[in-house]
């Protein structure tokens, strides 16, 4: 999910850049997302790359014309890798580990029923 959300910001953003020539208020968000889209693809800092993609995404959804299904869907996996962080197979999972939160198993009704009141 991170090579392919990364893989298309990048992507995004490379055509915008290289585009003749380029407005400011599009130079910069599409530096900003160039550099999260590598962020996401190496899996550094995903948390933070994460919500910068779904906040630009936002931002350009309510600003600027041009293909908001695009921007919808990569704004949506940025906030989606945000919450989920980085994976198994990323730069912060090497340097940080790689966490994994286990449920704590749930009481049955037949258990709370039986237990003593106080």
């Amino acid at each position: 999910m991170r090579a392919v959300a990364g893989s298309a910001l990048v992507v995004s953003a490379s055509l915008t850049l290289l585009s003749d020539p380029p407005p400011l208020n599009v130079t910069i968000p599409a530096i900003l997302l160039l550099g999260a889209g590598s962020l996401l693809i190496a899996g550094l800092w995903t948390p933070i790359a994460g919500a910068s993609v779904a906040v630009l995404e936002a931002w350009k959804m309510l600003m600027l014309p041009g293909d908001k299904s695009l921007w919808l869907m990569l704004g949506t996996a940025g906030a989606a890798l945000a919450m989920l962080g980085p994976g198994l197979w990323s730069i912060d999972a090497r340097l940080y580990g790689w966490k994994r939160l286990e449920p704590t198993p749930r009481k049955k009704n037949s258990d709370l029923k039986n237990s003593p009141k106080d």
